[in-house]
């Protein structure tokens, strides 16, 4: 049975969030960045223009709902309405990073679940379809009323740790709830699975009560689909190093590095922090944080998308 292949023409587009990333992905496809305009009114309010044709065509608008989280979501909102109403047959918004994805659960009584309302608003502007990489947790698929393709930004970091000839390999999952993500990650590079008993007494601290298996004179790898502050990071490098690890790494899909991250990090038992450009780099990194590309990985899914080809066999 032949390919289904959609007959518009492949267009791509981006906010001004990650136009770096946008640039190296129209690279990979062999396109011309999509010709827009999206600048501020007096007021600040979001003016946007698509300056090409779209009528009929296979749109994909790339921006990542990283800092400023509010002014890059409604960018992506009116972009995204500005293609409908220009008659592009199908759009597809690529979120490298998902934004305001760990408010996905009442934590506490009186909280929204944002999440799902940022869904709403990207399904509700006229998006056909989502593309995000390392969702903060794989339920989030479920908060969309249109296709969404999770992507994974492991192999990346696969590629270079593999190439590194690490002994006595032992992957960390920072918490219970990122076992899972783990698991995976440890059964691509063949190496046995930690876990970290941890706690928030609030947001963006953390408490170690407990590590589950055995890091005594090992590699340790600690892997997490985000890194916002650090302390995380920070806290369980020390409690793996106490308990006899003989060097401690760190891979990370999104480096958000809000704060004094930078110099937490810099200060911490972590030897690097690998992170991917998902998020745009706005300061110094350290000596510590190396930044890999996921170009490759959304040009493929895009590609595939648009020739009706499977995405998951990108990562089985």
């Amino acid at each position: 049975m032949p390919h289904i292949t959609h007959v518009g023409t492949l267009k791509v587009f981006s906010g001004n969030a990650n136009i770096p990333l946008a640039t190296d992905i129209c690279k990979e496809l062999t396109v011309q960045l999509g010709k827009v305009r999206v600048g501020r009114f007096a007021d600040g309010e979001v003016d946007c223009q698509i300056l090409e044709n779209v009528r009929g065509c296979d749109c994909y608008v790339i921006q990542p709902t990283c800092t400023p989280t509010n002014e890059n979501m409604m960018e992506l909102l009116v972009m995204i309405d500005a293609l409908r109403r220009a008659s592009a047959d199908r759009i597809t918004a690529v979120m490298p990073y998902f934004g305001y994805a760990r408010a996905d659960r009442k934590a506490a009584p009186r909280v929204p679940i944002t999440a799902k309302l940022v869904a709403n608003l990207i399904t509700t502007s006229g998006a056909n379809r989502v593309m995000a990489i390392d969702l903060h947790a794989g339920q989030l698929q479920g908060f969309f009323d249109i296709p969404l393709d999770h992507l994974q930004g492991r192999p990346v970091f696969v590629d270079y740790i593999k190439k590194q000839h690490f002994e006595n390999l032992v992957v960390i999952s920072p918490d219970v709830g990122g076992t899972e993500r783990a698991r995976n990650f440890a059964g691509r590079l063949e190496s046995n699975l930690v876990i970290v008993d941890k706690r928030r007494p609030r947001p963006n601290e953390a408490v170690i009560y407990n590590v589950i298996g055995e890091v005594k004179d090992k590699t340790a790898i600690i892997f997490d689909d985000l890194v916002d502050t650090g302390g995380t990071l920070a806290a369980v490098a020390n409690a793996i190093k106490e308990r006899g690890a003989k060097r401690v790494f760190a891979a990370c899909t999104h480096g958000l590095l809000s704060r004094n991250a930078v110099s937490v990090i810099e200060n911490s038992q972590i030897e690097k922090l690998l992170i991917t450009d998902t998020i745009p780099s706005t300061r110094a990194l350290g000596s510590k944080v190396v930044c890999l590309s996921v170009a490759s990985i959304l040009a493929e899914a895009m590609r595939r998308n648009h020739n009706g080809l499977s995405i998951s066999e990108m990562f089985s």
